[in-house]
């Protein structure tokens, strides 16, 4: 498959996403993201390091911004995606590989409670 054709195909499948699995897309992602700066910083990678802080902290400004302000609980997200960006800022000025391990479970938590609210959803 050439490069266009891959471009493509990335594109349809993202645009046929459910709210849903797009939310849960960008948790996984968020993760791999923290999971990868925490690597980057045991092989002194400051390069990979900043990149996926910066990648990081894009992701969770754009959660914060594509919330839907229509459910009582998006103050609650909205103050917990502040904490996270916060957080992000620690990491980057720290390089705190705890502080990234512990960023990165109460993620995992949050996209745990995405997915089986979505599961709920969909019975």
């Amino acid at each position: 498959m050439n490069a266009n054709g891959y471009q493509q195909y990335k594109t349809q499948a993202v645009n046929t996403m459910t709210a849903s699995e797009m939310l849960l897309l960008l948790f996984d992602e968020l993760v791999k993201r923290l999971t990868r700066a925490e690597l980057a910083l045991e092989v002194k990678d400051q390069d990979l390091f900043k990149q996926s802080v910066i990648r990081s902290r894009e992701i969770v400004q754009y959660l914060k911004m594509t919330l839907n302000r229509s459910y009582a609980i998006s103050r609650e997200l909205s103050a917990m995606y502040d904490f996270f960006i916060f957080e992000l800022g620690r990491i980057e000025a720290g390089r705190n590989p705890k502080v990234i391990e512990e960023l990165r479970e109460l993620v995992e938590e949050l996209r745990e409670a995405f997915r089986e609210a979505s599961r709920m959803l969909s019975n």
